[in-house]
């Protein structure tokens, strides 16, 4: 049977909204992008540092998405990974990371800081921070540790939630130690401002990671309806001016609405040299 144009422009107009909910809806929360970046020299062949970023979980329930997420970490085998937060967004929900947690290989040494949505949930904060020293974790708040990879250090500095906590740079690194990288990690990517106004020569910056913001989350072919507090003129990906390169992730989970539009999931891979 044939069809007319205006039949077939009239199907495809039709089948508009049915294509949106199946992007919207599973699509792009489904299919978690791998992004990977190279600092300085680094190459995928090098022996150098595997820091893994993920972000902004929001984990309300353990599903298929999680185990296919927890399979790829094994398969990239990171050397450190970095939660940089809004774990969870409900206090009872702490089950939940630990049901993640238990997923991932337990000899991975990770860091981790949190998000305004564990503070504004009340998330018990030293409760929090067991569950991750419980799975070889530290949750920092303004403050950093160094790790030792094979023959390499790496400083993680945390700094505390910029909406609802007290981010305090200069607390955070004051008990710094001269490694041979140093990573930032701050949720809300606007402290990058105040950041950039006082980092030194004397404790230098590789880079800075940061969430929040989901890319926008919903996002109409380049008109995004809202980002959140915190976010400042950032928005994904990197930004390369002044003097602490910032990477903001997309992250994983959803705030809010439980859909994505022009910005999918992601988690993303750093190799050091």
């Amino acid at each position: 049977m044939k069809i007319s144009r205006r039949q077939f422009i009239w199907s495809g107009v039709l089948a508009l909204p049915a294509v949106f909910a199946l992007d919207a809806f599973w699509l792009e929360q489904f299919f978690v992008e791998f992004n990977e970046f190279y600092w300085g020299n680094a190459t995928r062949d090098q022996k150098g540092i595997k820091v893994l970023q993920l972000s902004d979980l929001h984990l309300h329930k353990i599903s298929y998405r999680h185990y296919r997420l927890a399979e790829k970490i094994k398969h990239h085998q990171p050397d450190l990974i970095v939660f940089t937060g809004d774990a969870i967004d409900r206090k009872r929900n702490l089950p939940l990371l630990k049901q993640f947690l238990e997923l991932i290989d337990p000899a991975i040494p990770k860091a981790a800081i949190p998000g305004n949505k564990e503070y504004d949930s009340h998330v018990d904060i030293d409760a929090l921070a067991k569950l991750y020293a419980d799975f070889n974790g530290t949750l920092l708040i303004n403050e950093g540790k160094r790790f030792q990879v094979r023959d390499k250090t790496i400083t993680i500095t945390g700094i505390d939630d910029l909406v609802e906590g007290d981010p305090d740079y200069l607390k955070a690194i004051a008990s710094y130690q001269p490694s041979d990288h140093h990573i930032v990690i701050s949720h809300c990517p606007e402290y990058r401002d105040t950041m950039q106004k006082l980092v030194s020569d004397e404790v230098p910056v590789d880079f800075t990671l940061s969430g929040h913001t989901h890319g926008g989350q919903v996002n109409f072919f380049g008109y995004i309806h809202f980002v959140p507090e915190g976010s400042g003129r950032y928005l994904k990906g990197w930004y390369k001016d002044g003097k602490m390169p910032l990477y903001v992730s997309k992250g994983i989970g959803t705030s809010i609405l439980p859909i994505r539009f022009g910005s999918r999931s992601e988690m993303a891979m750093f190799y050091l040299a």
